[in-house]
């Protein structure tokens, strides 16, 4: 025998002794058929106990989907009311919020950039841009910075609350005229 096939049967070897030792089972060499495991195993399937199980996983899936449902309605109940509040603190009507395409036009109204950029928001990719600027010039046009601006854009289910509900005032449009 060659190197090669010598450090091949140790490795072999090695790994039937490893094999062994790792499984939970005593079996006797003879007898295959009487294994002794050290767990316990059921001889039949309970179909009663899979629907069980089944059903309580379902139960559970239920009741953290109802609890997710209940958060998203609460963020946007609470995007609702601040962004109500901001176009209340401008002047504008609060219920214009709730009303899809109107509260567009009127956030361009208080920030001072033209109606027709709601075309712009139509637009794939443009409209990230745009959202930002948009929100850069409401920022500015409650006496924030761009940094409370870009916060707007990004992490606007905090940063919207924020202006809604704190103490800044409505100073007039930033957007250059």
């Amino acid at each position: 025998m060659n190197a090669v096939t010598t450090r091949l049967s140790v490795v072999l070897a090695l790994a039937c002794m490893i094999g062994s030792s790792v499984l939970p089972v005593t079996a006797s060499a003879q007898d295959p058929d009487q294994r002794e495991f050290n767990f316990p195993v059921d001889d039949e399937f309970s179909p009663d106990a899979f629907n069980e199980g089944a059903a309580a996983a379902g139960a559970a899936a239920g009741i953290v989907a109802m609890f997710m449902m209940a958060l998203y309605f609460a963020v946007i109940i609470l995007l609702i009311a601040a962004l109500w509040k901001v176009f209340s603190k401008a002047g504008k009507p609060g219920w214009a919020a709730i009303v899809p395409i109107y509260n567009c036009i009127v956030l361009l109204e208080i920030c001072g950039r033209p109606i027709w950029w709601i075309i712009l928001l139509l637009i794939p990719c443009v409209n990230i841009v745009i959202l930002l600027l948009i929100n850069i010039d409401l920022a500015k046009s409650f006496g924030k910075d761009v940094g409370f601006g870009i916060g707007l854009w990004l992490l606007g289910i905090i940063f919207l609350p924020i202006l809604g509900f704190g103490k800044s005032q409505y100073v007039g449009p930033a957007a250059p005229q």
